[in-house]
């Protein structure tokens, strides 16, 4: 039992070590997801999406170093944690730092016309940006007033001319109305008869 205590426990690695590891890897990692571009963040396909796995599972002995033990876990995560809050926060205080950082959206479509420059900058197909589009209830560029790739990986799209989900909406919101009107107005007819 003391023995599985201390195989948990123990610390191979000095805590300042458990401690840098993460957050030199974490800042690196920043880094290069800025240098690499938004599109690394949108993981837009499956190939985006392996890499991501697979980076994390690249890092995780530069992180934890030969330490399997419960407590250089700890360290380990409370140190990726705390130089997240503090880069969150110093990015919070500094809106300058922050833009500089994230960098600035991309504008992919304007006014129904799609941008060859900005996809060939994002390294965007087509395709990818039907599948986009799709997905925010959109079928062609031409009724897309503007579609844009924030520095977060997200994507923003607005229609030109209202969905038909919209305009149903509006319809039924319009007869409701009306309806609520005939009521009332029957109401008050009702009062005074009676």
């Amino acid at each position: 039992m003391n023995s599985m205590m201390h195989s948990m426990f123990h610390l191979p690695l000095p805590v300042m070590e458990k401690i840098l590891r993460p957050v030199i890897v974490y800042l690196f990692l920043i880094g290069f997801l800025r240098l690499f571009g938004k599109r690394e963040l949108a993981q837009l396909n499956p190939f985006d999406l392996v890499v991501l796995l697979s980076l994390s599972n690249t890092v995780q002995n530069a992180i934890i170093g030969d330490d399997n033990s419960v407590s250089g876990g700890i360290i380990g995560a409370f140190a990726l944690l705390a130089i997240n809050w503090l880069l969150m926060w110093l990015l919070y205080r500094s809106p300058k730092l922050n833009q500089q950082l994230e960098g600035s959206k991309t504008v992919l479509i304007q006014a129904g016309v799609v941008s060859e420059e900005a996809m060939k900058k994002e390294t965007l197909t087509f395709e990818e940006l039907i599948s986009v589009l799709n997905k925010n209830g959109f079928n062609n560029p031409a009724d897309v007033e503007e579609c844009v790739l924030e520095p977060n990986g997200t994507f923003f799209v607005k229609g030109k001319t209202p969905t038909s989900e919209t305009v149903h909406s509006r319809e039924l919101l319009n007869a409701v109305e009306r309806l609520t009107e005939e009521v009332m107005a029957m109401r008050a007819e009702m009062q005074a008869r009676g």
